[in-house]
């Protein structure tokens, strides 16, 4: 049942005393955009009349087919708590459509809402995720500019004073709150400066664009606080980087399908097949849920990031972690996602992969209880264990060649993202790196 009706949000926007309304939605590469528009345009907005220029938006559209349509979301409706005293400013998460009136084929949000109607088609009613996503705080320079001093000292569920981040974390919750997040937990992370809000889990498209909103409230309160939040995936080295693990569950009416009482793993047919998928396409789905240079200096030995392709119940070297909880908190964990990832993106193949294992009815490998890390390649290649893609090139030359995650993607979509990402491997590998200059300029 819809939360807001068009006369709602009028109202509200009066009675409020809105000035603006910034109309957003998610380029290819997860990046947020907004179109914001006085509140004399509202009207217009809400009758999906809205349009931009699509050509200058990363994946979008060609110059000579610029012009792209708006539809706001009206569940979406929220007015920012932190505006200014001259008037508030709201926003809504808009789907982006032709001139046509049909849905445009690259759009992130879009493109989700393709694979859950294949959810749908196959007896499912939801697909529920829980993200954890983490971020870094840094201190800002006296010009604004981010530095890479961290403002704290602090480990795992470390308290103040070692803690200083945690007054930025809690205004970050408040905030959070006051736009109506549900917010389950809140801790210092384990490396210096990193930090952890987990928000309860919801359906597929109302997730993602919390995590969407999360990132840009999480930016701003710390902005206010002189620091930096970034969610690169590792911003220094020898240290944990900052993953978004996604925790997982396909439900019919209410019911968790991946629950089974009678099984001794409390554990479905359904939850086995999903998790067969999720482990088959792991190494082709790695571009869209690490897709950064930088998202593969976290996934290696020695700092809790998987990057070896294996399950286990409590284990938490695999890839993938059941954990304990039975009934309807039920659920496939996937830890190797960062929070670089656009989280259309990353949640559509995930999903495409797992329904692929429950179609195809694929068997699930047995669980991995022994720590990898401390395997040898021998022993994992025993087991069957393969590892992860090392480098952003490995992982997009993989997403090429898989038909599942092609047509999960649609042909825009996947053509534009292997572009982009070929562009960025290309400009890494040619560029000259201060570690080189370090080992190579006085030794040579």
């Amino acid at each position: 049942m819809a939360k807001f009706t068009k006369g709602n949000i009028m109202q509200i926007a009066k009675d409020e005393n809105v000035r603006f309304i910034r109309l957003q939605f998610t380029d290819l590469l997860g990046v947020i955009k907004n179109v914001e528009i006085p509140v004399g345009q509202l009207e217009k907005a809400l009758d999906n009349k809205m349009m931009f220029d699509g050509s200058s938006i990363e994946g979008f559209v060609r110059i000579e087919e610029s012009d792209m349509l708006l539809y706001p979301d009206l569940d979406t409706w929220v007015v920012f708590p932190w505006t200014s005293e001259k008037g508030k400013v709201a926003r809504m998460i808009c789907d982006i459509y032709n001139p046509d009136g049909t849905p445009f084929s690259g759009d992130p949000r879009g493109i989700l809402k393709k694979v859950l109607k294949e959810m749908e088609d196959l007896g499912f009613t939801d697909f529920n995720i829980g993200p954890e996503p983490e971020f870094f705080l840094f201190k800002n320079d006296e010009k604004g500019e981010p530095t890479l001093e961290l403002n704290d000292k602090g480990g795992y569920f470390d308290l103040a004073p070692t803690d200083l981040g945690e007054n930025c974390r809690r205004d970050i919750v408040l905030e959070l709150e006051d736009m109506g997040f549900e917010i389950e937990a809140s801790h210092h992370e384990v490396a210096p400066g990193q930090h952890e809000i987990d928000f309860k889990y919801a359906d597929a498209i109302t997730t993602c664009d919390n995590i969407q909103t999360f990132k840009l409230v999480v930016k701003t309160i710390a902005r206010k606080h002189g620091l930096h939040a970034t969610f690169m995936a590792k911003p220094l080295f020898g240290v944990n980087g900052s993953g978004m693990h996604a925790n997982m569950s396909l439900f019919k009416d209410g019911d968790n399908s991946f629950f089974n009482p009678s099984n001794e793993t409390g554990l479905s047919e359904t939850a086995m097949q999903f998790l067969a998928g999720i482990l088959k396409h792991a190494q082709d789905f790695t571009a869209i849920t690490n897709p950064t240079v930088n998202s593969y200096k976290r996934l290696v030995p020695g700092y809790e990031a998987p990057c070896y392709v294996a399950w286990s119940m409590q284990n938490r070297s695999p890839l993938i972690r059941i954990p304990a909880s039975r009934g309807l908190s039920t659920r496939v964990e996937v830890r190797s996602v960062d929070p670089t990832a656009n989280p259309y993106l990353a949640m559509a193949v995930l999903l495409a992969s797992g329904l692929d294992g429950i179609k195809n009815k694929l068997q699930t490998p047995e669980p991995v209880d022994r720590n990898i890390y401390v395997m040898d390649k021998e022993e994992r290649e025993a087991e069957g264990i393969k590892d992860l893609p090392a480098t952003l090139k490995e992982a997009v030359d993989r997403l090429k060649k898989s038909e599942v995650l092609i047509k999960a993607l649609g042909e825009h979509a996947a053509e534009h993202f292997v572009e982009a990402k070929e562009i960025e491997w290309d400009m890494f590998r040619t560029q000259v790196h201060p570690w080189e200059r370090e080992q190579y300029m006085s030794m040579y």
